[in-house]
């Protein structure tokens, strides 16, 4: 009979794994420049600040999402916009972005790192283009430091933004593969756990099997002690434990003398050769057995 134990197991087994790192505090950035047109800054003070007060739509779509996945996309998307405005300022077709929120729901995937890295090479294409001056001085394996440090000697606002939001972007990106790394540890850790379970449940169903049909032909033998016997040396030694079972069980558990009827309506009594006949008659029974 299961305990609350053995139920409580089962469940943990089978819960869904949606455990997640803390999130990754990232240090807002704001360029420090003066806007080269209000259009511009109003822009990139749009993509980079609200109003605490204010719901935004994108807040709202955000909901379906835990933390480490909304930092990410919101990242992502501040990096699309730089790269929206300096494809407008330099007459360059902006590029089609294609992750959306709900590719990050119920949580990041391999797949969508992929994405990303698409992406992100399309924004570099828009970048260099825009600014080519920046080639053979910076590239996308660039440190972050490296990053930031050309983003603050710009007096581009749009590729300030950019640099910036690329450099949260990666920093997003990280703590969410290191989140998705600890959830395939666990899941796999509790796959193996469950397969563990269920070999020993099957364990237990066959050993049950093996005494019920023991039981079942009354032989003068405790069969809970011989098939248990069996089945702790069998965990050593398969073969050789199958072969003393088949030949000689008695070496698992005694035959029970008090048990043996004689026979000929008790006219023959019990003898040492009863034990080895009945010794041998329950291995050949167990060499049969399919249990």
């Amino acid at each position: 009979m299961a305990t609350d134990d053995d139920l409580e197991f089962e469940k943990l087994l089978n819960e869904f794994i949606s455990s997640q790192l803390e999130d990754v505090d990232i240090e807002e950035n704001t360029p420090s420049k003066t806007p080269q047109s209000n259009k511009k800054n109003d822009n990139i003070q749009h993509s980079q600040s609200q109003d605490d007060d204010e719901v935004s739509p994108e807040d709202k779509e955000f909901e379906i999402l835990k933390d480490n996945e909304k930092s990410l996309m919101k990242a992502y998307r501040n990096f699309g916009d730089a790269l929206d405005l300096l494809a407008s300022d330099f007459q360059l077709n902006s590029p089609k972005f294609e992750l959306s929120v709900t590719m990050l729901y119920p949580n990041y995937k391999p797949s969508v790192g992929k994405i990303i890295a698409n992406d992100t090479l399309a924004g570099w294409d828009i970048i260099l283009k825009s600014h080519p001056e920046l080639k053979g001085v910076i590239h996308p394996h660039a440190t972050d430091e490296e990053m930031l440090n050309i983003a603050e000697k710009s007096d581009d606002d749009a590729l300030q933004f950019a640099l910036i939001s690329y450099v949260e972007l990666l920093i997003e990106l990280e703590g969410c593969e290191i989140s998705y790394k600890e959830r395939k540890l666990k899941h796999e850790k509790r796959k193996l756990e469950r397969e563990i379970y269920e070999e020993h449940q099957k364990r237990i169903a066959r050993i049950n099997r093996y005494i019920e049909a023991l039981k079942e032909k009354n032989f003068p033998i405790d069969a809970e002690r011989l098939v248990k016997n069996y089945f702790k040396t069998a965990q050593k030694d398969a073969e050789g434990a199958y072969n003393a079972l088949t030949q000689n069980p008695a070496i698992f558990a005694p035959i029970e003398f008090n048990k043996i009827k004689p026979r000929f309506f008790g006219l023959l009594k019990v003898r040492p050769q009863d034990g080895i006949r009945i010794n041998r008659l329950i291995g050949e029974f167990l060499k049969k057995l399919k249990a």
